[in-house]
């Protein structure tokens, strides 16, 4: 089992699950004013009394009694506070085992009559936060995060995986995912979405939400369900605050980072922005072995690609809010991506007949490319009232995006052929691939919040989009001696021009009621789509023009304090990225090349989900999704040459069940963590050129997520994952998994922070998997620089202690992922 190191690992880090949790109790009291009458909605916050670290809240009843349950042992005070109200604290106690009950003498709250001296409780939040509708990584703080990448921390989080062979994401099981970078367009291919994913510095990000039943106030695309990653928020304030990160690390080669933030609140004015630029020198590598029996004799192609990787990516984001008044705000957003990427490559093909050489081709790639990724933002909010309908105003939004994004790789490729004897024979072959790939995005919506009373909200809204794609190729190639001059001549079988044009119009209706335990958010979405693809090179249009309804429904009851079930059902719909609708080839090595297809349908699934969660903290969730016309990638093999292309079509239909448990565990008072699990089963239901693919398969994934905190400043976390074989469209695949661990010490009063990581120990985060089907038979591995040990430092300057402003979504969400 090549797997059992990191098995292993895994399973002693769980060992902790059947240990005796901590002695616990329960902490209750009375909160009154200075008239003696019971004060509702304080907050009370339960903090450890040596350093007030928050470990729980509450909020006071109509009678002004609140109750604190499953306190770990300790020494602890409370702290009450209300709006308009000074704060208050409580004598110190004690909870352990001989004392599992306590009751505090009222706390009496007086009105805040002048300005008192401070006292900040904070508390850290785990990296991982399970909810019953989401599950949240809180970046920010993470510190095996520090120093990486987006594309890594993706890697880590629960349910999902990143499949570095066929260029996809997928969360539990299922493929066809919304990725949304802040609102943020990315407009590029499926492979070039994970490169600017791994060129995004994670201490650019605060959190990745990974949201499985969307309402229908987002997008309906998605199938799969939602992977926002969003940028740090902004710290405004008065006169200026901010940090500075630099970063260095090294696997194989080494790797620079370095990260500057800065937010001013001058008057009616709030200024934000922060600036970042990565340098990542690292290497991947992809093996093949091609079995093909039609041959007389058998052939085996064994090939071999190793590509050491230089990027320098700058990501920037600026804005600026000014407040008419407390209810009216207009904002500019703008944000972006450079990236300027080069590798020198070498791929290796050996034929072999009957285990014997029979020749070899070596190919020599010089690969530069550049993305740049521009986005603006326009929003305007008004809120008419904040008084009426219990404490809840009526609330206008609107948005106006336009985003450009352009992708240019320039590849050169040279070819020698040789013998058994390994002497060159033939002359070489050359081919340049030069593409500019240019998209557009023009998007607004508007959406209106009336809340009835405190009960009853209605939420409306329209969004129009418009987005235009041109991709230029052009291919020439020669066949030279050595020495020899050979001028390039186009392949026009090959260069090409596509355009492709898309208008949706979309509008919602969401509305939420809530009973005594009971809460139902029923809401409908409607889309038209109007799409055009033309290919100018042959003269051919594919026109499409759809209408579709996407009801959502979640219905959730609370039972007691303690328990809360949640059910629901979606139906989304996934449009074909707009890659996959350009019928150009792309040539990977003489044995593989990719072709898209015009002709692709959008894919629709109807989701249903339940869930149960226990004092909001451990999760259970069953869903069942099931899926028509799906979109996948599929390899065609001409059985004489052994060429492969790839290309891409709709299945008849796919199911998924999956089974999500999350807890967490406190095993002393500097140890806790977070344990879950996710069991899923695919099936796929299709035929391909008249061969049935029925392929089906149970599989697992496991996360286990650690925080130790010694004192003195210093805590350290450690993250393990393990993902069982798997299936996707024709490809099956084996397991894999990663081990890291990260310290973090504080320094200078708590002003700065100096972190150490080191990810995949075990150096195990590598896909496998192989292909049998009709007449191909191959196996393939994939893998890259995992093994990475980072040091990163931070410091904040300025006033850390000051609200933060708002970190807003943009309309062309939906938009964004299909230019993956």
């Amino acid at each position: 089992m090549k797997n059992w190191p990191l098995t292993l690992a895994f399973l002693l880090f769980s060992l902790p699950l059947t240990a005796a949790n901590p002695p616990v109790g329960t902490v209750s009291g009375l909160v009154k004013d200075s008239a003696g009458k019971p004060l509702e909605l304080v907050t009370l916050l339960l903090v450890k009394a040596g350093d007030s670290t928050l470990v729980k809240g509450a909020v006071s009843d109509a009678q002004g009694q609140y109750t604190v349950e499953s306190v770990p042992s300790g020494e602890y005070r409370v702290a009450a506070s209300m709006m308009g109200h000074q704060k208050v604290y409580s004598e110190p106690f004690t909870i352990d085992s001989q004392h599992n009950k306590y009751q505090l003498a009222p706390l009496v709250v007086q009105e805040e009559t002048r300005q008192l001296y401070k006292v900040t409780v904070k508390a850290q939040k785990p990296f991982i936060e399970q909810h019953l509708d989401k599950t949240v990584l809180n970046v920010e703080n993470s510190i095996v995060a520090s120093g990486g990448t987006a594309l890594e921390i993706l890697e880590k989080a629960p349910g999902v995986v990143v499949n570095l062979q066929s260029g996809q994401i997928s969360l539990k099981g299922r493929e066809n995912v919304l990725v949304m970078l802040d609102g943020k367009p990315t407009y590029l291919s499926t492979a070039e979405v994970l490169e600017l994913l791994r060129n995004t510095p994670s201490n650019t990000v605060e959190t990745i939400e990974l949201i499985t039943n969307p309402s229908a106030r987002y997008d309906a695309a998605g199938t799969a369900g939602i992977i926002n990653i969003r940028l740090k928020r902004n710290k405004s304030g008065r006169p200026l605050n901010g940090n500075l990160t630099v970063g260095a690390g090294y696997g194989r080669f080494a790797k620079y980072n370095a990260a500057l933030t800065l937010n001013a609140r001058p008057g009616k004015w709030t200024f934000f922005g922060n600036y970042a630029i990565d340098q990542r020198h690292y290497w991947s590598m992809a093996k093949i072995d091609r079995r093909l029996q039609t041959t007389t004799p058998p052939t085996l192609i064994q090939q071999e690609n190793y590509r050491p990787i230089q990027n320098t990516s700058h990501t920037y984001r600026f804005g600026a809010d000014y407040a008419f008044s407390k209810r009216t705000t207009l904002g500019l957003l703008l944000n972006g991506t450079k990236v300027n990427g080069a590798s020198q490559g070498g791929a290796t093909s050996t034929l072999y007949q009957s285990d014997v050489l029979i020749s070899s081709q070596r190919t020599q790639n010089d690969n530069r490319r550049d993305i740049s990724r521009l986005a603006a933002n326009v929003n305007f909010r008004h809120q008419f009232d904040t008084t009426r309908r219990g404490g809840k105003g009526r609330e206008l939004l609107v948005d106006v995006d336009y985003s450009d994004a352009s992708f240019h790789p320039d590849e050169l490729f040279e070819t020698r052929y040789f013998n058994a004897r390994q002497v060159e024979t033939g002359p070489r072959s050359f081919q340049h691939l030069d593409m500019v790939s240019d998209a557009s995005i023009r998007a607004g919506k508007v959406d209106y919040v009336h809340p009835f009373d405190r009960r009853t909200t209605l939420e409306a809204g329209w969004k129009s989009s418009y987005v235009t794609l041109n991709n230029d190729l052009r291919v020439e190639t020669k066949s030279a001696e050595v020495g020899q001059t050979v001028p390039w001549q186009l392949d026009t079988g090959r260069t090409n021009q596509f355009e492709y044009r898309e208008i949706i119009h979309a509008g919602y209706l969401s509305g939420r009621r809530t009973w005594t335990g009971w809460t139902l958010q029923v809401g409908l979405r409607l889309e038209h789509t109007q799409t055009d693809a033309h290919s100018v090179t042959a003269n051919s249009t594919v026109s499409r023009s759809y209408l579709n309804l996407f009801p959502n429904v979640t219905l959730t009851r609370k039972v007691g304090e303690n328990h809360q079930f949640q059910y629901g059902f979606s139906r989304r719909i996934d449009r074909p990225n707009y890659q996959y609708l350009n019928p150009f080839i792309r040539v990977f090595d003489p044995y593989t090349y990719q072709q898209g297809n015009p002709y692709l349908k959008p894919q629709y699934t109807d989701a249903f989900q339940i869930g149960y969660s226990y004092k909001e903290e451990t999760t259970v969730s069953l869903g069942y999704n099931r899926t028509r016309d799906v979109v996948v990638d599929i390899n065609e093999q001409n059985d004489q040459t052994g060429v492969t292309r790839i290309t891409f079509t709709n299945l008849a239909r796919q199911s998924n069940i999956s089974l999500t448990l999350s807890t967490p565990l406190r095993f002393s008072r500097w140890w806790s963590s977070r344990h879950s699990a996710s069991i899923f089963r695919d099936a796929y239901r299709a035929e391909l050129g008249g061969t049935p693919l029925h392929y089906r398969q149970l599989s697992a994934n496991l996360n286990s997520s650690h925080t130790f905190v010694f004192g003195h400043g210093l805590t350290a976390e450690l993250t393990a994952s393990y993902n069982s074989p798997y299936v996707y469209s024709q490809n099956q695949m084996k397991a894999f998994g990663q081990v890291s661990i990260g310290v973090q010490k504080r320094l200078w009063q708590k002003k700065a922070v100096l972190r150490f990581n080191w990810n995949d120990l075990l150096q195990t985060q590598r896909f496998y998997g192989k292909v049998r089907f009709q007449n191909m038979d191959f196996r393939f591995g994939t893998y890259t620089e995992t093994r990475v040990a980072r040091l990163t430092f931070t410091y904040n300057f300025g006033n850390q202690k000051l609200k933060g402003g708002g970190n807003r979504r943009t309309v062309s969400e939906d938009e964004q992922r299909r230019m993956n």
